[in-house]
Parts: structure tokens; sequence; C-alpha cells
């Protein structure tokens, strides 16, 4: 029987208090307003934008912010044997909710994919990464959409980012032969910027280094 180490999480993220925190964090993430805010409309959540965002996670010169939240997840790793090779963590998946506010707007969930409360849903292709400020977290990335599904938030969605990471690192320990399959659910937080192609004429908005 395989073995989960750490949180049990269900598919639907059924846990009402943690989501509550989840999205009381996602309200004190969005209040710290610095140079790259990402919040002057109702349309994008209230998620900071960092000011150091590196210019290879720049999304193309003619996508525009279409939509922003704050995320709290696990970041999902097995721990695989390889035929001859040392057992290590791979990450299986990542499984969060994205807030709007306290409310949930959106789940992530593997393809990478992005599914809106109206059910329009986004995967994604990573086209770049940098390993962000903080070496404790996950890194930061670019990915381009390879796929689009519903009309909705996400129908036309192109581009999306994952910035401002916390945490979500595999563990260092904890994967030998003994443990080969055990699970492990390592708690993240991230943001998600999420952009689309500008129209002839509208005013350009992204959270990209300048």
């Amino acid at each position: 029987m395989r073995k989960t180490i750490g949180i049990a999480l269900g598919v639907g993220v059924a846990l009402t208090g943690w989501l509550a925190d989840a999205g009381r964090s996602a309200v004190a993430a969005g209040s710290d307003h610095g140079p790259g805010d990402c919040d002057d409309d109702d349309q994008v959540g209230r998620v900071r934008c960092p000011a150091d965002v590196p210019a290879a996670l720049n999304p193309p010169a003619d996508a525009t912010l279409e939509a922003a939240f704050a995320a709290r997840g696990v970041q999902i790793y097995t721990c695989t044997a390889p035929v001859g090779g040392t057992p290590a963590w791979t990450l299986k998946a990542p499984h969060a909710v994205l807030f709007k506010g306290f409310d949930t707007a959106a789940i992530h969930f593997a393809g990478p994919s992005w599914q809106a409360n109206d059910g329009s849903l986004v995967t994604g292709t990573r086209t770049a990464s940098d390993p962000g400020p903080d070496s404790t977290a996950i890194p930061w990335l670019l990915l381009q959409a390879s796929s689009n599904t519903g009309p909705g938030l996400f129908a036309d969605t192109t581009w999306i980012q994952r910035l401002d990471t916390e945490g979500g690192v595999a563990p260092a320990t904890g994967c030998d032969a003994a443990h080969a399959g055990a699970q492990v659910l390592v708690p993240y937080r991230a943001s998600y910027f999420f952009y689309h192609a500008a129209i002839p004429g509208q005013k350009v908005r992204q959270c990209a280094a300048h």
C-alpha cells in the first residue's frame, strides 16, 4: 500500500479551516502594496507583483495582464527508485487553491493546469524558470498556454507566471529503498499571473522586469 507522508489533502481540498486561513493569507499578501502592484481593478486579485522579476520571466510584449491570484497549496512528491539509480523525491503534481480576497477563484492541479470557478481551464508548458530570491522555495516560472478548454476566465489565457514563491521544495531526506512509492505533501504559497493577447490600442499591463 502506498504510504503518504505529511498533510492528508482531498482532491476537493475540503478542509474548511485550512481554506479560511489561506483566504486570510491571500488578503494579507495582497495588502502589501509595492512598486509593482497589480490590483487596480476588480478582475485582478489583490496580489503583489515582486519588484525583482527576472527578465527571462517577462511575457511577450503584446501580452497583457488578465488576472492575478494568491495561491496556497501543496507540491506532491513521490519517492521513486529508478532501476540501478538512487531513490529520490520526484514531483508528481501540485494541488492548490487560488484566491481573490477571501473567495476561491480557481484550483491548480497536475498538467500543470488551472481551472476557474466558471469551468474554463488552461494547461501550460514551462518555457523559463528562475530560482528566485528564496533558496528554500520552489522556482519562479514562466509558462505558455498549451491548451484552453471552455468559455470563461481562462479561455484566452496565453501566458502564466508563478512568482513570489514560499516553500514547496522536496525534502532532503526520507526517500530510500525502504520508502519507494511513498508520497510527501509539501506546503507552498505563490502568486500566479495570467495573461492574454492585448487588443489593438489596449494599454499593456505586466508584472515584468523593466
